[in-house]
């Protein structure tokens, strides 16, 4: 899914204008055992109730696609014959309505999900969307509808204990403290089904959302999803670009190399930013291997390059800038010093040896200050 079909969905999780009827979920203590059930009408709820519950929801379809976002692809196979995909199809179809099938899922969850020792909350919710039909300038043409978009929403979230707080105690005209028993935190993690690609539904693929990027809870993934080649966190895939570089390259990867690497890399981000192309940004493996040999590294070192990145990602693997290095920060680091500059200042930086002794050297220009204090 790009970034606008998110969008659409996102804006689509409000109280005047979603289908939802009924909340359905489920409260799991750390011993993985349920307190308590969940089923309620968004209708006969208060107005505040519903929208925090709304809000849970809409909170899966935040973030950044390819970090927080991530899509997930079925297989042929499992799409035609497998446990994982009945499950969810089943959901769907039922719109929630089997309490059987949610029992199966919750039990799922349960048995996999590790949330440490946080009690946590299972939240459920089908949606039908009379998918509105665009002209060809994308402008939303009025009472047409292509198709109607069915589809669930499954969140996550960790159930804390409140801290203490003055508060106040209309009885006694008093403050005291008090503790709200239990908070909802936002949600730890979830996804939508099936996905809404092209503006429709994709049977073949979904989205599931992970507040932090480098935590994608694969245990949870796999026992919901299972498909064979299980998402790599923005973390994982910096890594194991960081070491495809390394171990290829040796003694190559100078810091030249790796500045034009960052810096070129950061120059397709920005184009694309100011591009507003609403797909997501993927440079190939092969591309980077351009960059290496216009920076002179040998064919053999790029070969070598390309081919660990294929084992890592996988052949013809799409790479997402963004996991790939930080574009808002060049640094460079010793055993005894951390220098840190902005992306667009990182040639500043450069190695010489002296004497028989590497040094970097950062050029001062302008004025020089040491904590502070402008020096001479």
């Amino acid at each position: 899914m790009n970034q606008k079909e998110i969008s659409e969905l996102r804006r689509r999780i409000k109280p005047e204008k979603n289908a939802i009827g009924r909340i359905y979920g489920c409260y799991v203590n750390s011993r993985k055992e349920i307190i308590s059930y969940i089923e309620g009408s968004l209708g006969t709820m208060p107005q505040d109730e519903a929208e925090k519950y709304l809000d849970l929801l809409r909170k899966t379809l935040s973030g950044t696609p390819g970090k927080n976002l991530i899509d997930i692809v079925f297989s042929t196979q499992q799409v035609v014959d497998s446990e994982e995909h009945r499950r969810l199809m089943a959901l769907r179809d039922s719109k929630l309505r089997d309490g059987e099938v949610r029992q199966e899922f919750y039990q799922k969850v349960m048995d996999t999900l590790d949330m440490g020792d946080s009690n946590y909350l299972i939240l459920l919710a089908h949606d039908s969307y009379d998918v509105p039909s665009r002209d060809k300038n994308g402008d939303r043409q009025a009472d047409d509808s292509d198709a109607v978009f069915s589809y669930i929403l499954c969140c996550i979230c960790p159930v804390k204990d409140g801290k203490l707080e003055l508060g106040y105690c209309p009885g006694e005209n008093e403050f005291h403290n008090c503790i709200p028993s239990q908070i909802v935190a936002p949600p730890e993690l979830g996804f939508l089904f099936p996905a809404f690609d092209d503006r429709a539904a994709n049977l073949y693929s979904a989205l599931a959302y992970s507040r932090k990027a480098d935590q994608l809870h694969q245990e949870f993934l796999d026992a919901i999803f299972h498909i064979e080649e299980p998402p790599m966190s923005a973390g994982e895939q910096k890594e194991a670009f960081e070491a495809a570089l390394t171990q290829s390259l040796e003694k190559s990867c100078s810091l030249e190399v790796v500045q034009a690497v960052h810096e070129r890399l950061t120059q397709r981000i920005e184009e694309h930013k100011e591009s507003k192309d609403p797909e997501p940004l993927a440079v190939t493996v092969r591309e980077v291997g351009g960059i290496l040999r216009d920076c002179g590294v040998e064919e053999e070192q790029v070969d070598a390059f390309c081919s660990r990145c294929s084992q890592q990602f996988g052949e013809g693997a799409a790479l997402s800038p963004a996991n790939l290095i930080d574009s808002k920060r060049f640094q460079v680091r010793t055993g005894d010093v951390t220098l840190s500059m902005a992306t667009d200042r990182s040639y500043l930086v450069e190695t010489r040896v002296i004497d028989g002794r590497k040094y970097l050297l950062v050029p001062v220009d302008e004025a020089l200050e040491v904590n502070g204090l402008p020096v001479g």
